[in-house]
């Protein structure tokens, strides 16, 4: 039986065993794309690379059976700068999107795809904690947003947008309706340690405009303790005083807010707080502070006791923390002329980064992951979106001046949506890979991007610009590698069916799959 070292730990082995099992077998985690355990290796992906000290190779674990003496360091920088150098090899020829272009050009970036799934399969429900995930607002920015989404939604390619700004009305109107509840700790924010101490933090927000409204929803849901103060006679800030009413009816201004109350947020009413006793104030009353007092007249945001800049008050890019640590601020107090749904952005930024402040972890505020972009579309790729996707022309709600869709239109609406999301973008481990490991498409470049096509079967989606040829798919199911060297791709041979080529291994792919190349169409 072999021994050999492994990151300086001695380990005896049967016979036959890979230095990939021998690591695992001492808890060490090793990278792996194109590895499906009980099947014979296939060493196409190659990130499994470690170094062999004895010989100074690097060696693919999961195909190198061990040999006695062997030295193997796992993560030395050499190590990994290797993988990464793979990785970007990978990416340089990966087609497709992470995240749908009208989720990346939302200032929330809420996942709009999936919202619109949840609507298209009735899970009202569900739509509207999608929609609450990263818009504290959803009523009312449905009424009032600009909808920068829509000018990025593809479908407006081949004939009109979507309608996502009135789904996302649909969604939290229904709601409303019953009097949901919101769900507490969502995605992004949820605490760790310290999960018991939260309701003995107290949080104090200046201002009841958007950006302090959607901070008191964020933190509220994680627990803290919220304290609202501002020195008009109801909340809403520019929502309210700066907002025609036939645009925005304060019914639902007003219910949205009550969403809030019901989360145990205090409002303190018709208070004005001084930038300078004020503060000092609060700071000795409270565990953090939330600069969101709206717009200011002329450059008074300067009397506030924290630096600023031309524009008005400086906080640090992604966090809103401000040169006082305990202060976050954000909305138009840090820039004029924001649009409320990037208000709203604000407030969610300033709860998570509050909440990993006062959990004492890094300040970094929402994690953000590695995005491939499919970018400008080619002649006859619109066509290969629209395959799964209703034809229909663009829903018009019925009714008077300001009406949203009836439960029917909205369904209808939703079917039109191209899904140009990728499935399975929470769940893909060349993404993870690429986030751990700083790589990127950019590095290796070639003339042109592989042409966007999808084949889709009644239950599963492939797209073959996502595929590394990791060849899972193939060991498992009737897929098969189809031309030769650099032309090679994974496809259905002899013009069969997608369906008929995955046959019962469908579920086996889609889960083994590591990337968005194979997945559910109905997947988060």
């Amino acid at each position: 039986m072999p021994q050999l070292t492994i990151n300086g730990r001695s380990v005896t082995v049967e016979n036959g065993v890979t230095v990939l099992e021998a690591a695992r077998g001492l808890g060490i985690t090793l990278p792996t794309l194109c590895h499906l355990p009980g099947k014979p290796a296939f060493t196409s992906c190659m990130i499994c690379v470690v170094k062999n000290e004895v010989t100074g190779r690097l060696i693919p674990s999961c195909s190198a059976p061990v040999m006695e003496g062997m030295v193997i360091t796992t993560d030395s920088d050499e190590v990994r700068q290797e993988r990464k150098k793979i990785l970007d090899l990978l990416l340089s020829e990966h087609s497709g999107d992470c995240e749908a272009p009208c989720t990346t050009t939302c200032p929330a970036r809420m996942d709009i795809p999936l919202m619109i799934r949840q609507i298209a399969g009735g899970q009202l429900k569900e739509a509207y904690e999608t929609v609450t995930d990263r818009i504290a607002l959803p009523a009312v920015l449905g009424r009032i947003c600009p909808a920068p989404c829509e000018k990025a939604c593809r479908r407006g390619h081949h004939d009109a947008p979507v309608s996502i700004c009135l789904l996302k009305r649909f969604a939290a109107d229904e709601a409303l309706k019953v009097d949901a509840d919101v769900p507490p700790s969502p995605e992004g924010l949820r605490r760790t340690s310290r999960a018991a101490s939260a309701p003995d933090k107290r949080i104090a927000i200046i201002g009841a405009g958007p950006a302090g409204l959607a901070a008191a929803f964020y933190l509220a849901r994680s627990g803290y303790a919220c304290t609202v103060l501002d020195e008009h006679e109801a909340p809403g800030g520019q929502l309210r005083y700066r907002v025609a009413r036939d645009k925005l009816p304060m019914d639902v201004l007003d219910r949205e807010i009550d969403v809030i109350r019901k989360l145990g947020v205090l409002f303190q009413m018709n208070t004005r707080i001084e930038p300078g006793a004020g503060i000092q104030r609060l700071k000795a009353n409270y565990d953090a502070i939330v600069l969101t007092p709206g717009r200011t007249h002329g450059d008074s945001w300067h009397l506030w006791p924290v630096e600023s800049d031309g524009r008005g008050v400086k906080v640090e890019t992604g966090t809103f923390r401000t040169s006082d640590p305990m202060i976050f601020a954000g909305g138009e107090v840090v820039h004029a002329g924001q649009m409320s749904v990037r208000a709203v952005a604000h407030g969610k930024s300033i709860a998570c980064a509050i909440d990993q402040w006062l959990g004492g972890r890094p300040v970094v505020g929402l994690e953000k992951s590695f995005e491939s972009r499919l970018g400008q579309l080619k002649e006859g790729e619109i066509g290969e979106m629209m395959k799964d996707a209703d034809p229909g022309t663009r829903v018009e709600p019925e009714g008077e001046h300001g009406a949203g869709y009836s439960t029917d239109k909205a369904v209808q609406e939703s079917r039109r949506c191209l899904q140009c999301d990728c499935r399975k973008a929470k769940h893909c481990k060349l993404r993870d890979l690429s986030v751990e490991y700083g790589a990127s498409q950019k590095v290796f470049t070639g003339s042109s991007r592989t042409k966007f096509v999808k084949t889709v079967s009644p239950q599963v989606i492939f797209e073959p610009g996502k595929c590394i040829k990791c060849g899972i798919c193939v060991r498992l199911s009737g897929l098969a590698f189809l031309g030769r060297g650099y032309e090679t791709v994974v496809g259905v041979p002899f013009g069969d069916s997608l369906k008929s080529a995955l046959g019962s291994a469908a579920a086996d792919c889609v889960r083994n799959c590591p990337t968005g190349a194979l997945a559910w169409k109905a997947d988060a």
